[in-house]
């Protein structure tokens, strides 16, 4: 086991690795930009070491600074969290040469699964169901209209190395499609210096199911059911829940089978996610992440586990604590996203809090890296906390969440508690009733600005 793990990132991410580290007995090492010098996770970890200023490129993207920390301070091993460089290939390449461990997949497995295309054809060999689409890249607005005719309207043009909605354009006919093809090519090549695009069939009302899977590295892998995530706002999730509503057992021992084997033929190590769109009972494969998700702790309350300490465990080289077998889902969970954002335009609100109350009693986590005093820099990502329920059954937990959120105290700013209230007192939501266009409708006629 290593003595000493240094967590390159931030917010309650770095504070949920600290505390795992912490059951474990081992030493965390936390690194700061400037701007988070009075961080929790900063106070919180065994030691911690300034990396740069503010920007995330010379601090938290800053791979010399990171390696350069780890060092200084002997660890032997890195945590990424999730974002900044948990899905950069290359980062754990040079983790490799120095002699550090990467708490996560093999940079070969971030590497082929960051590239959308050959992760599609990956899955596809691996016997993953696909979404109806291009081969590969498409090069032109005549091939793209060529493939519109094969396979029918409406379609999305995606830019491989997009994420989190950027380079996703929707063409409902071959009379949108020239200006949908340009404007996802120009995104990618702006957002991620990458202006190939593929093209795929576009679903009318699916949900977005993604499946959690756990593998040793040695060939061994285990899926942790599915979560429902189709609750977004411009392709970004908001709220998360475990069991899907949708999912029934035997589709579930399904398709999590089939991704567990996938899994364990690649030689796996480390927790990822596998994203499906989910509609009329098929599923479709999307993406898929080879990290943390935000969204973890709703497995985790199901299933009783602690992912971060798998993690920690499989990379050390210890076995995992757990087989299928061993994984029964207990209850429902639902996790939501405090963002610091104005509504209705749901526009970043940094600031300091003058108040704040993490919510408590039984079945109630508050996964947050906020106190009082504390200034939210406005540099970073606008999530402030999660709040994650846990029920005996759905209703259970929707009525825990309705008390939670009415004891969850954030004052001096701007926060999207307000839309969960409102969210809570929609029937299709009480029902699960929705799908991954839900939110953004109903949006549009209940938070107009």
């Amino acid at each position: 086991m290593f003595d000493k793990i240094l967590i390159a990132n931030r917010g309650e991410i770095a504070l949920r690795v600290i505390r795992a580290c912490r059951e474990m007995g081992v030493q965390s090492v936390a690194v700061h930009s400037t701007a988070d010098a009075d961080a929790m996770h900063v106070r919180m970890a065994d030691e911690a070491i300034c990396i740069g200023p503010p920007s995330s490129t010379d601090s938290y993207l800053s791979i010399p600074a990171i390696v350069a920390a780890c060092e200084i301070t002997g660890a032997q091993a890195i945590h990424p969290g999730y974002g900044f460089l948990s899905e950069n290939a290359r980062f754990v390449e040079i983790l490799e040469d120095h002699g550090i461990t990467f708490i996560g997949p093999t940079s070969e497995h971030i590497r082929v699964m960051g590239d959308k295309i050959t992760a599609k054809d990956t899955m596809k060999k691996l016997g993953v169901p696909c979404v109806p689409g291009s081969e590969g890249g498409v090069a032109t607005v005549e091939e793209a209209k060529a493939l519109g005719e094969e396979i029918g309207y409406p379609l999305i043009i995606k830019a491989t190395a997009g994420g989190g909605g950027k380079g996703m354009k929707l063409a409902k006919s071959a009379d949108e499609m020239e200006q949908a093809f340009q404007t996802a090519r120009q995104e990618g090549k702006v957002n991620f210096g990458n202006d190939e695009v593929y093209i795929e069939k576009y679903l009318g009302k699916p949900r977005h199911i993604e499946i959690q899977v756990f593998g040793d590295g040695k060939g061994k892998a285990v899926h942790l059911g599915e979560r429902d995530c189709s609750l977004q706002r411009r392709h970004q999730k908001v709220f998360e829940e475990a069991p899907g509503p949708a999912i029934d057992p035997e589709t579930r021992a399904r398709i999590g089978r089939i991704c567990a084997d996938a899994m364990a033929d690649i030689n796996y190590i480390g927790a990822g996610t596998i994203e499906f769109l989910y509609e009329d009972g098929e599923f479709f494969f999307i993406e898929m992440n080879t990290r943390l998700q935000v969204e973890h702790p709703v497995t985790e309350a199901i299933f009783g586990v602690d992912l971060v300490r798998e993690q920690i465990r499989v990379a050390a080289g210890v076995d995992m604590s757990f087989d299928q077998d061993d994984l029964v889902i207990n209850g429902h969970a639902i996790e939501v996203r405090i963002n610091a954002e104005k509504l209705p335009n749901f526009s970043p609100c940094p600031g300091k809090i003058t108040q704040y109350h993490a919510p408590g009693g039984l079945g109630v986590r508050m996964d947050s890296a906020l106190y009082d005093g504390y200034s939210i820099p406005p540099y970073y990502d606008s999530l402030i906390g999660k709040l994650i329920v846990h029920g005996r059954n759905r209703p259970e937990a929707l009525s825990r969440l309705n008390r939670a959120l009415g004891e969850l105290i954030v004052d001096g700013v701007d926060t999207t508690i307000p839309l969960f209230d409102a969210l809570l007192g929609q029937k299709d939501i009480l029902t699960g009733d929705y799908d991954i266009h839900w939110l953004e409708h109903w949006l549009e006629t209940n938070l107009q600005g």
